[in-house]
């Protein structure tokens, strides 16, 4: 049986959740029937557009553009900060909603969803069917449109959520793949950006059937490793699995969708850091010892990578996973890719904790001094809130050893 993949994804995200939002919190005007945009503070000189009302972009404002340019262009602009906590509890209702369908889901970005529907079929009947249930769903429960995908693979799904906009549902079955994708520019094939396009442009690739009919080779002395995977999505061909995040690691682990796609280091070092107070925090709950520590990462295409190491000693203290997790993260880190989500998880527990005698610290002092100030942090963070106490990222842990 062919898969059936839905991917969903919420019409101009951060605005319409910003509208909904100030509706529901007693704003008497919808700012996406406004000259409004979302954007970064002018006076730091961060006044860039994130997200654009309908007005606007009849009038030329584009994502990306100063605020200055968009107010060129619309003199009664409208600016609203971005609000991520906003964002986020949005994203998180849709999330619960379409966790009714399938426990096969993956949160591709904070506005973005894939769903595995194909164990599905029969409990609730015709995809297509759903997909329009959802779409429907989704405006009535919480207020903001959504555009469906259907397809027999993720990157099928996706490129069919991307065709006309807003609040619609599409197909692109395997066998649409010929009449719906072959015609359309290079431009809109996932993956492929303005760099990208110009050089297939420029090797006389103008149209996704022209790349799908273009040797895999001649593509790969072009872009590299790049080149395979353009190939195989021009033809449709994506065999990655959609990542049930809550069942993809059999152990204790803590997992986040990024705003953006990050390629600042000392931006994701605070990601891995929040993500090791969250995971240290459950594992001493549980009164346990972790003996390994790993990290996944997703880039801005479906794969995902990840890296673990088993420990000599036993560890369980949120500097000590930290700096393992930022020593894994430095050695899978391709640089020119921007990261999309990225989680930290250990295994190897135990209510045990296991060491190797070190000439260093042969009586265990430093160790119980390190479990001692944790304890002391950990009563603080509960009493006065998580970001009471913070702790420097350091790039090598000395204290465990791996083997």
């Amino acid at each position: 049986m062919d898969r059936i993949i839905l991917h969903i994804d919420v019409n101009n995200a951060f605005l319409s959740w910003t509208a909904v939002w100030m509706l529901k919190n007693g704003y008497d005007k919808d700012i996406r029937e406004r000259y409004a945009v979302i954007g970064g503070d002018e006076s730091k000189r961060r006044g860039v557009v994130l997200a654009k009302s309908n007005p606007c972009k009849k009038r030329g404002v584009v994502t990306g553009e100063a605020i200055y340019l968009a107010r060129r262009k619309c003199p009664y602009l409208e600016v609203y900060s971005p609000n991520f906590k906003i964002y986020k509890y949005f994203s998180n209702k849709m999330y619960d909603y379409l966790c009714s369908y399938t426990d096969v889901i993956e949160r591709f970005s904070i506005d973005e969803c894939f769903l595995d529907y194909t164990g599905s079929v029969s409990l609730f009947g015709d995809p297509v069917k759903v997909a329009y249930k959802i779409k429907d769903d989704i405006y009535r429960m919480f207020g903001f449109t959504v555009n469906v995908g259907v397809g027999n693979n993720k990157l099928l799904a996706k490129m069919a959520s991307d065709f006309e906009k807003p609040n619609r549902v599409h197909t692109l079955f395997s066998s649409e793949i010929k009449d719906k994708m072959y015609p359309l520019p290079i431009e809109d094939l996932f993956m492929i950006g303005k760099s990208s396009s110009r050089k297939l442009q420029e090797m006389g690739i103008k149209t996704i059937g022209e790349l799908a009919n273009t040797p895999a080779g001649t593509l790969v002395m072009k872009f590299k490793s790049m080149g395979n995977i353009i190939h195989n999505y021009a033809n449709g061909i994506d065999s990655s699995p959609v990542y049930n995040e809550r069942d993809a690691v059999k152990s204790i682990s803590s997992s986040t969708v990024l705003e953006y796609n990050y390629s600042n280091r000392e931006k994701i070092r605070d990601v891995i850091r929040r993500l090791s107070m969250d995971v240290g925090k459950k594992l001493r709950n549980n009164k346990l010892y972790a003996g390994m520590v790993g990290i996944w990462i997703k880039y801005s295409y479906f794969e995902r990578i990840s890296r673990q190491e088993k420990l000599d000693n036993s560890i369980s203290t949120d500097e000590e996973i930290c700096n393992e997790a930022n020593d894994l993260f430095d050695k899978l880190w391709n640089k020119d890719n921007g990261i999309r989500s990225i989680c930290v998880f250990i295994g190897g527990l135990s209510s045990e904790k296991k060491k190797q005698l070190s000439i260093f610290d042969v009586d265990g002092s430093e160790e119980a001094h390190n479990e001692k100030l944790q304890k002391v942090i950990d009563d603080m963070r509960n009493k006065y809130g998580s970001d009471i106490i913070k702790f420097a990222n350091i790039n090598n842990n000395e204290n465990s050893k791996r083997k």
